[in-house]
């Protein structure tokens, strides 16, 4: 079985930065013994990285959410310093919008069995990009463990786990 642990937007504008949450701040040790344990089992890890250039504000997100968050370059784009050692020989995927069509693309052309997403934020990005990997890779099992994750609010949280499931993704 090839398995897949994908670590969504674990940066530090979304932990303590422009947009960070004390419910950010609560799952990091949780990611952290997450992606050790994912790496000691001999599970591929890959992170996203919510990634804007310096005209954000200009863009329709931007017009929509008019808080500059993960310039690219800055600290606050810069995945959390309590992963950095993770990421090291890992695939990063930058994007610059909710979804990565290049994670969909790795994980088709790697036909991964099982894929687990942790991070943030679970009704933005997470779910974006669980639907994406559940259109790509429509026979594998795909879990969100909402224990390493946190939304904008913990509702919306709620509510992004209530929708994956209603797919037919693993929320536990």
């Amino acid at each position: 079985m090839k398995k897949l642990l994908v670590v969504v937007d674990m940066q530090n504008d979304f932990v303590d930065g422009a947009l960070g949450t004390a419910e950010a701040k609560a799952i990091v040790p949780l990611v952290v013994e997450k992606i050790a344990q994912a790496l000691q089992a001999g599970v591929n890890v890959v992170f996203t990285r919510d990634t804007h250039e310096e005209n954000y504000l200009d863009t329709k997100e931007g017009k929509m959410l008019p808080v500059p968050h993960c310039i690219r370059g800055t600290t606050g784009w810069q995945i959390i310093p309590q992963l950095e050692a993770y990421t090291i020989n890992k695939k990063i995927f930058d994007k610059p919008t909710f979804g990565s069509l290049a994670l969909m693309e790795y994980v088709l052309g790697e036909q991964f069995d099982d894929i687990e997403v942790i991070g943030l934020c679970t009704d933005i990005c997470v779910i974006s990009n669980v639907m994406l990997l559940k259109a790509a890779l429509p026979e594998a099992e795909i879990t969100v463990d909402s224990s390493c994750c946190a939304g904008v609010t913990p509702d919306s949280h709620k509510g992004a786990l209530a929708a994956m499931s209603m797919c037919h993704i693993t929320c536990k």
